[in-house]
């Protein structure tokens, strides 16, 4: 399994719910430091990878990093983002750009490259983390709420396009 976003929150959670079931998870962060100390707190079916998405070359070498550590992908857990709230008269451009390209355009690009290893494989499943905010429009977070919108959509429309090739894709939408 690879979970992006892995070394703390949801993602942490996720990576420890996977290996009490069994799997050997790559844990996806840019925080290398945090990565090896849940490494040493959780064993060696901890894979860690030190990866800053938000730089194109770094998210495009996830898949072939993930093979060379493991062998193949199973799953993959797309958990990595950011969170901006308030009002968006306050919020700051350059924020916005970040949140977005990592919550909606990452995933994408994530996805995207694990697709072609699955459907040769006909197995395998994708999770995304969305929000509640998803769901529901929600006043004090219209940039963040936007970006699980889309990713809502692009779940419903991924799904719709690899069932026939043995592969489930899902969202999952704490809050």
């Amino acid at each position: 399994a690879v979970v992006t976003g892995a070394a703390s929150g949801i993602g942490l959670a996720s990576s420890e719910a996977m290996l009490a079931a069994g799997a050997r998870v790559v844990m996806v962060d840019r925080d290398q430091r945090a990565l090896a100390a849940q490494r040493e707190r959780l064993g060696d079916a901890v894979l860690p990878l030190a990866l800053d998405l938000l730089d194109t070359r770094q998210c495009a070498t996830l898949l072939p990093q993930v093979l060379a550590l493991a062998g193949q992908l199973d799953i993959l857990h797309a958990n990595a983002g950011i969170y901006i709230g308030g009002d968006l008269v306050d919020a700051d451009g350059d924020a916005i750009d970040r949140m977005l390209n990592l919550n909606v355009n990452v995933v994408m690009k994530n996805v995207r490259d694990v697709l072609p290893h699955m459907i040769e494989r006909r197995s395998g499943d994708i999770i995304v983390t969305s929000s509640l905010a998803a769901h529901f429009p929600t006043p004090w977070e219209p940039v963040y709420a936007s970006s699980k919108w889309a990713i809502n959509c692009f779940v419903q429309t991924v799904r719709r396009q690899v069932f026939k090739h043995g592969l489930r894709v899902g969202s999952i939408s704490p809050g």
